[in-house]
């Protein structure tokens, strides 16, 4: 929505995203899954993309029993040139893109000493460089009505992360990123914001009982991020850029302080 569009009284229809075309990453499974699902299900095609190709198949029959289109591609997000195949597809079948979701990602553990350079690189291209690749060929795809950005990064982007420095300052990066984009593209109407997650259960991270630990004491769903992401692409959020929505039961503001099993608070020392 431009700012040139008269502002609709608040409603129902606001978070709607009817007709609208999202491009999801890493979609086949955990978050990314739920958040093409979600999309999906307020009204937009789904583009989806990932390396797991049975993933994928399983998701694309799940955007369409709602009565929505996809497009899928089986590439590395790393890949520039696969990335360009896939958006020609998407071109191609849509037209145009309305909503970008970056989610592809990952890291590993290992103290900052031990990452040699070919670990590092793979840690850099996955989590930044891809980002770049979908923006560079999405933006130019937005309509001129504008688009919605949408990257996850992680609530270690905004503290230490020993054993995942790499990976860490990838995510802080996507930040300042985010921040630069949405001031070089708002007179696209270009919107550009993060979601930062933590203790989000996924299958290649299951975090037990420990969202009991956390100042909201249950545990989360794939699906918590997923309403983040509807909101950040609806029009109900149409002002909001350059920001980032933290989804993590509060531990960012605790910042240190750890829900004991009384119910009470202590730093764990």
């Amino acid at each position: 929505m431009s700012v040139s569009d008269p502002r609709a009284p608040l409603s129902p229809d606001s978070f709607l995203l009817t007709d609208r075309v999202a491009v999801i990453t890493g979609a086949a499974s955990g978050i990314g899954r739920a958040c093409a699902v979600a999309l999906a299900r307020f009204g937009a095609d789904v583009a989806i993309c990932d390396r797991d190709e049975a993933g994928l198949v399983s998701l694309a029959a799940e955007i369409q029993s709602v009565g929505r289109r996809s497009v899928s591609g089986v590439l590395d997000v790393r890949d520039g040139e696969a990335v360009a195949g896939h958006l020609a597809e998407v071109a191609a079948a849509f037209g145009h893109v309305d909503v970008l979701v970056n989610n592809a990602g990952g890291g590993f553990f290992a103290p900052f000493l031990d990452v040699n350079d070919k670990g590092q690189d793979s840690l850099i291209r996955e989590n930044f460089v891809s980002v770049t690749h979908f923006v560079r060929g999405c933006v130019p795809l937005m309509p001129a009505r504008g688009g919605s950005i949408i990257t996850m990064t992680s609530i270690e982007a905004h503290r230490a992360a020993p054993g995942f420095a790499v990976y860490a300052a990838m995510k802080t990066a996507l930040v300042s990123l985010t921040q630069s984009l949405a001031l070089e593209l708002g007179d696209r109407f270009v919107r550009a914001n993060c979601i930062a997650m933590d203790v989000i259960p996924t299958p290649g991270i299951g975090v037990d009982s420990f969202g009991e630990r956390t100042p909201l004491p249950f545990t989360a769903d794939v699906d918590d991020v997923a309403g983040a992401c509807v909101y950040l692409a609806a029009d109900v959020s149409r002002f909001v850029t350059g920001s980032t929505i933290h989804v993590d039961g509060g531990n960012l503001a605790a910042a240190g302080w750890i829900r004991q099993t009384d119910g009470s608070f202590g730093t764990g020392i």
